[in-house]
């Protein structure tokens, strides 16, 4: 299969429109990252993007519409729903609410609910009007990698999988979007993201966070959002996660890079902007200001798949505080590290 990646012009757009109805994929961008597109009520197209990804069945899908009205052939619409979509739609906030029988269960990966949110890109909205579909979209990467925030990291991974590439330019927030649970007396958020606990806290009150948000998933634990595997958003290399005051942070950064390119690996560090000038013989990959952890989300992905590029194969990175947008940033790199951890304070103490 060739893969055409087009912009985002008229005839693109019907193009899309064209293939989304004959059971294509397309992939086009988001204002979080870029999805993987397919009609949501077409058992089989979505089995497509399953196959196109290498991702896992049991990982489910977000249902992507351009109009409201869509949502009657699709799931339940609590009076919770309605106030959250007036405050957050459209934009980066997935709901989770109970599914209708037109959605396929390998959209759902067997849930009761369906994930479903309305993208604010105005490329997103253009192709989702002109198909007039509901359109399930994961992102538009092989299954485990970092995701995709242009057209060429789509295709990337894509080339001779898909049809169709939609380049809307690079997306603007940079890390996929918030899921919030709505179906339990207080809802959760299952996966950070632009969309913080406490926005969503100043338009319906108490909101809690799943304890899986930052570990992995425990032993029978089903995912209930996308987003909640092991081992998610990672580059080929092994990232390792930094921890301590920021002194023994960045002393035990520049003795985990001399340990491994000692030991013959490409290393580098990836760390905040304050800190690159101190790390300049580290290789430093700059993830943005720490004062600014927007930029870091903006930046992540784009840092990750660079490290890809230039075959890094032993990454230290720093971290952010878990709260706001720092939230969505750790539970991202969490995952990029399957959780791998180590404390600065040890590292200088044996080095």
């Amino acid at each position: 299969m060739k893969t055409q990646v087009l912009p985002a012009t008229n005839e693109a757009l019907s193009l899309a429109a064209e293939l989304l109805s004959g059971g294509q994929l397309v992939a086009f961008p988001t204002e979080t990252v870029y999805g993987l597109g397919a009609n949501a009520l077409d058992k089989d197209a979505v089995l497509s993007i399953f196959a196109a990804k290498d991702r896992p069945a049991d990982n489910p899908l977000i249902v992507h519409v351009w109009n409201r009205d869509q949502l009657a052939n699709i799931c339940e619409v609590p009076p919770l729903a309605e106030r959250l979509m007036d405050a957050f739609w459209p934009g980066p906030l997935t709901l989770l609410m109970p599914r209708k029988a037109a959605i396929p269960e390998q959209v759902t990966a067997g849930l009761r609910t369906v994930a479903v949110r309305m993208p604010s890109h105005p490329v997103a909205l253009d192709m989702l009007r002109a198909c007039n579909l509901p359109i399930a979209a994961p992102s538009a990467n092989r299954s485990g990698k970092p995701s995709p925030t242009t057209a060429q990291h789509v295709l990337t991974d894509m080339d001779g999988r898909i049809p169709l590439i939609i380049d809307g330019g690079s997306s603007d927030v940079g890390l996929e979007s918030t899921v919030l649970d709505i179906n339990q007396p207080v809802p959760c958020i299952l996966r950070p993201g632009g969309v913080t606990q406490a926005m969503l806290e100043a338009v319906i009150g108490p909101v809690t966070v799943a304890g899986s948000v930052l570990r992995p998933l425990q032993a029978g634990e089903k995912a209930l959002s996308p987003g909640m595997m092991y081992k998610h958003y990672s580059p080929d290399g092994q990232v390792s996660l930094v921890e301590g005051d920021e002194t023994d942070v960045l002393a035990a950064l520049r003795e985990l890079h001399r340990q491994a390119a000692a030991n013959g690996h490409r290393a580098c560090v990836m760390c905040f902007t304050e800190h690159v000038a101190a790390l300049a013989d580290c290789q430093p990959h700059d993830l943005g200001s720490k004062d600014h952890p927007e930029e870091v989300a903006h930046r992540l992905f784009e840092t990750l798949r660079r490290l890809d590029d230039e075959h890094m194969d032993a990454i230290f990175s720093e971290v952010v505080p878990p709260e706001g947008v720092g939230l969505a940033v750790m539970n991202r790199l969490g995952r990029a590290a399957a959780f791998r951890t180590i404390q600065a304070k040890d590292v200088i103490k044996n080095a």
